[in-house]
């Protein structure tokens, strides 16, 4: 689009190989000799701007090229016509000398497994990587397909990658997250004006993306403007995922959280709560009376709840009781009861005129989604929570290092530095409280869900090494001043 508006591509090629030339003299600071591996196309035309802009700033560069220079075109040919240093095979390049490589092998629009020649030079590189020497990525490691994160055979792993205008989903999705290592976004002149003509509708989750949506206490707010949630307690022996999640929905900002509870469990909820409630009920009917009063704007059902057909008709009431329009958020055993079964549980969605929002780890989405068309186990993330999504047309949360929050309108938002110190027992559960508590507020379903992803991440970094789940919501005060006072971008931006 831009080269069709005016500007050549050899002017976008120029600026994006000065960029990784830039971040290469960063890297290898002792000017020392710098080896370049180019592919037959315009990321190997990348790479010859990025070798003459080194060699003009006193770098000792060698060019490797997949193929024969006479073959290049376009604007690589020009790139490559720029440099006047040698350029050898590939497979010639002494990388074992090198302070740093550049691989410029394959950009993000890889369509096809690496082999050959090409899996050799990826295999070379890695080789190398491995030495502790630095190795920058020019757009993607190359063997790495940049709209799903998969490695197409064999992939390079980076020291850094630099990547031009807007990231790519396999910069964000795992395992393409883990072989960019730092991801540098690089301007090289493609105007923001493409973007509508464009329509992208995936995005990193950040503030940019919900912090509109969060509400804003004023001076007439009370506990009820605020908002209730509900969240369902399992029986006296598991009741600590509910907790965990009833105390995170109120550290989220709803204004007051009770705690649905079992005639068995209320003993032990009531000796562990204080400002959350304990609202007894019994069966069925006893859940229904909890759920007519209209306050509670969200329900949160599943973690400890116990799996099997009472927590499935306790489901059904919470997603089909007419009401203002709820949101009903669903976790852990809530979905297992559902095994199998998520074209039932889409029928359920949206009858009574809620909106839904379910929170499985891979494991609860695989058994959810086993045999259902369209979100197949082998597409990546990305794709099966969009499938998942609309099939029961709920928001899906589809947890891990890389959470994807997908929309049924095919919005999805990708969690790019979420710490593997939320791999602790009930995470997942405050994770949920989180959704419920801003849910609860009237934050809109896919808002509210990658807002609390956001939040739950943002939490355990300020908390750091040793955390458990409980300090969790402890810390979410301090992360929520800061984005209260615009200083959001310093959690958010850490490189």
């Amino acid at each position: 689009m831009t080269i069709a508006a005016g500007t050549p591509g050899i002017a976008l090629m120029e600026a994006a190989g000065r960029a990784v030339a830039g971040e290469t003299a960063g890297l290898v600071r002792s000017r020392g000799r710098v080896a370049i591996v180019c592919g037959p196309g315009n990321n190997g035309g990348d790479g010859f701007v990025a070798a003459r802009v080194l060699s003009g700033w006193g770098y000792s560069v060698e060019v490797g090229l997949l193929g024969r220079r006479e073959a290049l075109r376009g604007d690589a040919a020009t790139a490559a016509a720029g440099f006047r240093g040698a350029v050898l095979p590939a497979a010639d390049l002494d990388l074992s000398r090198a302070a740093g490589v550049v691989d410029a092998v394959f950009g993000a629009g890889l369509a096809r497994d690496v082999d050959g020649e090409a899996r050799t030079a990826v295999e070379r590189i890695n080789a190398f990587a491995r030495t502790g020497r630095p190795v920058v990525a020019v757009d993607v490691p190359s063997g790495l397909d940049g709209a799903t994160g998969r490695i197409r055979g064999a992939a390079v792993e980076a020291t850094s990658s630099v990547t031009f205008f807007r990231l790519k989903p396999g910069h964000l999705l795992e395992p393409g997250r883990s072989l960019c290592g730092t991801i540098r976004l690089a301007d090289i002149g493609i105007p923001a004006s493409v973007l509508p003509r464009i329509a992208p509708k995936a995005f990193v989750n950040g503030p940019r993306l919900w912090r509109g949506a969060l509400p804003r206490l004023g001076s007439g707010s009370h506990k009820y403007t605020r908002g209730a949630a509900l969240v369902l307690s399992g029986p006296a022996h598991a009741t600590g995922a509910a907790r965990l999640a009833a105390r995170a929905a109120l550290r989220a900002g709803a204004g007051i959280v009770s705690i649905a509870s079992p005639p068995e469990s209320v003993a032990v909820n009531a000796a562990h709560m204080t400002a959350v409630m304990v609202a007894p009920f019994a069966g069925l009917q006893g859940f229904e009376a909890l759920l007519a009063d209209a306050r509670r704007r969200a329900i949160a059902l599943g973690p400890g709840a116990g799996v099997g057909p009472e927590l499935r008709r306790l489901v059904t009431a919470a997603l089909t009781q007419p009401g203002d329009g709820r949101t009903v958020v669903l976790d852990a055993d809530a979905l297992t009861s559902f095994a199998g079964e998520a074209e039932t549980l889409g029928r359920l969605v949206g009858r009574g005129g809620h909106s839904a929002i379910l929170t499985p780890h891979e494991g609860e989405f695989a058994r959810l989604f086993a045999g259902a068309g369209g979100a197949n186990a082998e597409d990546d993330k990305l794709a099966r929570a969009r499938a998942a999504a609309r099939l029961t047309g709920a928001v899906v949360l589809l947890k891990g290092p890389d959470t994807v929050v997908a929309a049924p309108d095919g919005r999805a938002s990708i969690g790019w530095d979420l710490p593997p110190t939320l791999a602790t027992a009930g995470s997942g559960d405050v994770l949920t409280g989180f959704v419920a508590g801003l849910a609860a507020q009237g934050v809109p379903a896919f808002e509210a869900a990658s807002a609390a992803v956001w939040l739950h991440g943002a939490a355990a970094r300020a908390l750091g090494p040793g955390l458990i789940s409980e300090d969790l919501p402890e810390a979410l005060p301090a992360v929520l001043r800061e984005l209260d006072g615009f200083g959001a971008d310093r959690l958010f931006s850490r490189r």
